[in-house]
């Protein structure tokens, strides 16, 4: 049930956008990649929807969990092996209408490099949906453990870093993640913090009204403030046009 009022909101920014693209592009079926996507738990529920969906992911043993969820689930889902930044070596340029790379920019080598193969894989107008671990909130909740030098530090570091036992590469806030997407060729839109209270209220106190903390959730998802200092700050970020053809965003 935690995991769910987790994804929440991340969900819902989907759903807008599948929709969205859809409608634009006058098709029912998206071409959508997952970097990074792991056992498959955003790539399964999209495929159950009808897209076709291909997860790129380092890992043959989650490899190996996502096909097998998916073969559960009874629906297919391609899987190949790489990492973000072989995008390009794994597909064809200007194949995807959707990348999902979530929980990835922490942890590759060159998250600049990872995003610009992102944007290489997609249509023009297409959509990249990037879900990274926030830095303000890693010191907030160093705060709240009695880490109060590890707090003072993960404010200071370039990387958003608590020490040399943090196990997070790295970390973004808002304004760094909106940089680096707009450095890679992409137009920043909506903007959420995700798990702004979930990872704070005591796991009774979750589990006896999950509807409310996911309505508490939703409402402050796009607040100025609150959203800063979720534990995870989503954005949804377009690829800037350098054509223009029938069903594409302008």
């Amino acid at each position: 049930m935690r995991d769910a009022t987790r994804r929440a909101v991340v969900w819902e920014a989907l759903r807008a956008v599948l929709a969205e693209r859809t409608a634009a592009l006058g098709r029912e079926t998206l071409d959508i990649v997952d970097a990074g996507g792991g056992t498959g738990g955003f790539a399964v529920p999209l495929a159950s929807l009808g897209h076709v969906v291909t997860v790129v992911d380092p890992t043959p043993d989650s490899l190996a969990a996502l096909e097998r969820r998916a073969a559960e689930t009874g629906v297919g889902v391609k899987g190949l092996q790489g990492d973000a930044a072989d995008l390009g070596d794994l597909l064809e340029p200007g194949s995807a209408d959707l990348v999902v790379c979530h929980s990835v920019l922490e942890y590759v080598e060159d998250p600049e490099g990872a995003l610009r193969a992102v944007a290489g894989i997609l249509r023009p107008g297409g959509v990249v949906s990037v879900l990274a671990a926030n830095s303000v909130a890693a010191a907030v909740h160093r705060s709240l453990a009695g880490h109060f030098d590890e707090a003072r530090r993960v404010l200071s570091d370039p990387s958003g870093r608590w020490g040399d036992r943090d196990p997070t590469p790295r970390r973004f806030s808002r304004e760094t993640l909106a940089a680096l997407l707009g450095t890679a060729g992409f137009a920043v839109g909506e903007v959420h913090g995700v798990r702004i209270f979930a990872d704070l209220v005591p796991g009774m106190l979750a589990e006896s009204d999950p509807d409310g903390l996911v309505a508490l959730e939703r409402a402050a998802a796009t607040h100025p403030v609150l959203r800063d200092v979720a534990t995870q700050i989503h954005v949804i970020a377009y690829r800037e046009q350098t054509r223009t053809g029938a069903g594409e965003r302008e």
